[in-house]
């Protein structure tokens, strides 16, 4: 049930019909747009929604989708069903560009894969095209949309004998015409007129009786006037007879075409309807596309939860004066299903209150809502509004009986299933009584756990929201320094109404103001005193807790990526030490061959003593050559990708924040001067040795020989710099691995990254590492897809891009493969 009867006026829904009317083409689509009504049934609901979003994707995506000649042929075509009647020529081809149209939606959605647009391809499974009615259109019209010369030989026939029959008129005409120029009867500039029909010559009033003949017509003169020769009156009337025969013949055609259209007008008629019914979805499709309307997700049940939801006529209304306008998130559920909204006089109370009525009927009537898509929206069985001033003189009512009226019909009518809107709540009366009775009618409605917004001004309405269950209070917030409202809502906390302060700012005499806060009393400034306060603290207390999650936030993502590194390291060692195994067997091979060359060549002199010292020393020279060889080649390779991992160590150290790469001195450090990035260290009881690669306030990042860690300070010690060379080189790294193995990470490494939609900074911590991986890999060439946007995110990314060495260039994609969207890096 929808109350009041005015209600569509009320919200503005009445003004959303108006405009998608306006955007269809066909008469039965405007019907559709005048007639769509208000659903309860979710299954209805969501093919409707689903619908129109699907066709909003089409139109935005889709070039091949049919978007013209939408006609409606379903007016003529009841006609048909009359025994006798006939279809029109022009409306033959009404009715072809519609069954065209319609064959070519079909086509669409039959080309299209099973799972894309099924609800619209579900649309088009009832629909019948025959082939059989394409082909006697094609007979009867020509491409012009005349019925052919060739339809019939009866017609051909007589077409030719008017084209004869005209052509000997015309000669007759002008041999006429020229004795007459010849004569001076006719001005030497005339021509051959056609009036009613009929060829005629138009000559001077003075001479119109030296031409015999009959007059058809004169100019608004007098001067002239039009006969038709005598001598060509028989020949017209035979031309005039012809067409009449060449009009009998047309008609006789049309109604054989429509006696065999006859048995097939039903299924003609369904595509009339579909027809009608596409061209409305499509009229919902570009509204939604114009208001960036979205489908909100569907919930079974009593529920509403707007996110960034805008009322459609007042964006269109302030985009005009070039102003933004303010979005609305609220949550109505049956825990807290009322919301008590108040704050100060125009700041937008009651425009929250429309947006959530206008959006809720929207959404139920099948049109997509300006809102986020994350908005979830239930489904009501009624939606009840009262606002406005209702009085009336013919049924004396006065505004507040009007009121009340409304107010009786709500607690017949209100159940758990209904959203009641109600705007200024308890007003219009002695406030002490219209409060206590608004606040009897607010019980009763939670009570019966109805779904509501209401607007109010009154305190005790505040005060019963705190406590009263499934009832929440709401604020709109308003700037105390500028004095003007901030049009933003603030659930939890009542608003003040700022009465003073705003009887100030129009200009009201200072003394008049302070005369109103004495009568008022202090008890009722520090109230509002209070409100404002308690608004304050709020917002302060979000605000601190907004800062913390970020800053958590922050630092999972940091813990994350250095977990990840270190699992990346571990990995790599594991890689390394394989391959190397791999590298060493084949030299050791190899060596084994040469030793048993070297044993053969030992038999083959006879085991000589000189000899055999001379074969011994070759193998222990080449054993010592290829251990050489292969720790010179295991060494360069690790060494140079522990370097390029320190590189970027480094650099992410410089972009810390300053606090995360210091340490608070104590009193016993003056002459202990802390760690810092590049000291050499030791892990205390032990011989291991690194160098820091990166600090924090807990941990600190050591590389020990090619392994990457995160050490406590207290478990390192500082050592020299010729401690660390004594003790690197006395005990030389024996690598068993000669490079990273890398070609299942090069065969699942993409270089390509989409960063759009996230924030800046997590698109950097993103971009670091999709930048190591490609050095690791050793890509050529990497792609960023950032968008275009503001550039905001594209600068900061190029700027941490220009500070990574081995990067020989930074541009951006060509035209025509997203542009200033996509930035191109290659590696030197």
């Amino acid at each position: 049930m929808i109350y009041p009867s005015n209600f569509e006026q009320k919200i503005g829904f009445d003004r959303i019909r108006e405009r998608t009317a306006s955007l269809c083409t066909t008469t039965l689509g405007c019907e559709k747009a005048h007639s769509a009504a208000f659903l309860t049934d979710i299954k209805e609901l969501e093919a409707l929604l689903s619908q129109t979003q699907e066709m909003r994707t089409i139109l935005l995506i889709e070039e091949n989708f049919p978007d013209t000649n939408y006609v409606d042929a379903s007016e003529f075509l009841k006609k048909l069903h009359i025994e006798g009647s006939y279809i029109e020529v022009h409306e033959l081809v009404i009715l072809k560009t519609a069954l065209d149209t319609a064959a070519a939606i079909v086509t669409f959605f039959k080309h299209c894969e099973e799972e894309i647009y099924p609800y619209l391809k579900a649309l088009t499974s009832q629909i019948v095209i025959y082939q059989a009615i394409f082909q006697r259109i094609d007979i009867l019209l020509n491409k012009h949309g005349m019925v052919r010369d060739n339809a019939s030989p009866e017609l051909q026939q007589l077409r030719r004998a008017i084209h004869e029959k005209q052509t000997q008129v015309t000669r007759r005409m002008m041999a006429i015409l020229k004795s007459a120029q010849t004569e001076g009867f006719v001005d030497v500039e005339a021509n051959v007129a056609i009036r009613e029909g009929r060829s005629v010559i138009p000559v001077s009033a003075v001479n119109k009786r030296k031409i015999k003949g009959l007059v058809y017509d004169e100019s608004a003169t007098g001067k002239t006037v039009f006969i038709e020769p005598m001598e060509v009156v028989e020949m017209n009337n035979e031309i005039r007879e012809l067409q009449y025969a060449e009009q009998r013949e047309i008609i006789r055609l049309l109604k054989a075409f429509t006696d065999f259209l006859r048995p097939y007008l039903e299924e003609i008629k369904a595509t009339a309807d579909f027809l009608g019914e596409m061209d409305f979805i499509r009229a919902k499709a570009r509204l939604a596309a114009s208001i960036m309307a979205t489908k909100p997700v569907l919930r079974s049940g009593t529920f509403i939860a707007l996110l960034e939801a805008r009322h459609p006529l007042l964006e269109q209304a302030l985009k005009k004066e070039g102003k933004p306008i303010v979005p609305l998130s609220l949550r109505l559920d049956t825990e807290k299903h009322i919301l008590l909204i108040s704050g100060p006089n125009a700041g937008g109370k009651s425009v929250c209150l429309k947006t959530v009525g206008l959006l809720q009927y929207m959404f139920q009537c099948g049109f997509l809502i300006p809102a986020s898509g994350d908005s979830e929206l239930g489904i009501f069985q009624n939606i009840f509004i009262d606002i406005g001033d209702e009085q009336s003189l013919e049924n004396d009512l006065s505004t507040y009986s009007s009121h009340l009226l409304n107010m009786k019909h709500f607690l017949r009518s209100a159940t758990a299933d209904t959203l009641a809107l109600i705007d200024e709540f308890g007003a219009g009366t002695e406030p002490a009584a219209g409060g206590a009775i608004a606040e009897a009618v607010l019980t009763q409605l939670a009570a019966r756990r109805t779904f509501g917004v209401i607007t109010t001004h009154y305190t005790n309405l505040k005060y019963y929201a705190t406590t009263a269950p499934g009832i929440i209070n709401g604020a709109m917030l308003f700037d105390v320094q500028q004095i003007q409202p901030l049009f933003r809502l603030e659930t939890g906390t009542p608003g003040s109404s700022f009465a003073f302060e705003l009887a100030r700012k129009i200009g009201l005499p200072e003394e008049v103001v302070k005369l109103a806060e004495a009568i008022a009393g202090d008890q009722y400034v520090n109230i509002e005193r209070n409100l404002r306060e308690i608004a304050r603290n709020k917002r302060y207390w979000e605000e601190k807790r907004s800062r913390i999650k970020q800053t958590d936030k922050h630092l999972e993502d940091i813990t994350n990526k250095y977990q990840g590194e270190l699992t990346e390291i571990q990995s790599l060692r594991k890689s390394i030490i394989k391959e190397a195994k791999e590298e060493a067997k084949c030299l050791l091979d190899e060596a084994n061959k040469r030793i048993e060359r070297t044993i053969f060549e030992i038999k083959e002199a006879q085991a000589e003593k000189e000899r055999t010292k001379s074969a011994r020393a070759q193998v222990e020279a080449m054993k010592k050559s290829l251990q050489d060889e292969n720790q010179a080649a295991i060494d360069k390779k690790i060494i140079h990708k522990i370097e390029q991992l320190k590189q970027r160590q480094e650099r992410r150290a410089q972009r810390q924040p300053k606090q995360a790469n210091s340490v608070v001195k104590q009193p016993s450090e003056v002459e202990n001067p802390p760690l810092a990035v590049g000291d050499k260290v030791r892990m205390k009881g032990q011989d291991v040795v690194g160098e820091i690669l990166l600090m924090s306030a807990k941990k600190i990042n050591v590389a020990f020989g090619s392994i990457i860690t995160s050490v406590s300070p207290d478990k390192l010690e500082r050592i020299s710099a010729n401690e660390f060379r004594k003790a690197t080189h006395s005990t030389p790294t024996v690598y068993t691995a000669a490079s990273v193995n890398l070609s299942e990470r090069k065969l699942h490494f993409k270089p390509t990254i989409d960063v759009r939609g996230q924030r800046v900074e997590e698109a950097i911590n993103n971009i670091n590492y999709f930048i190591d991986e490609a050095i690791m890999v050793g890509c050529s060439e990497v792609k960023i897809l950032h968008g275009k946007g503001t550039g905001t995110l594209k600068e900061e990314l190029r700027k941490i891009l220009r500070t990574i060495g081995g990067i020989k260039s930074i541009a951006d994609e060509h035209v025509e493969m997203g542009g200033a969207g996509i930035t191109v890096v290659i590696f030197e």
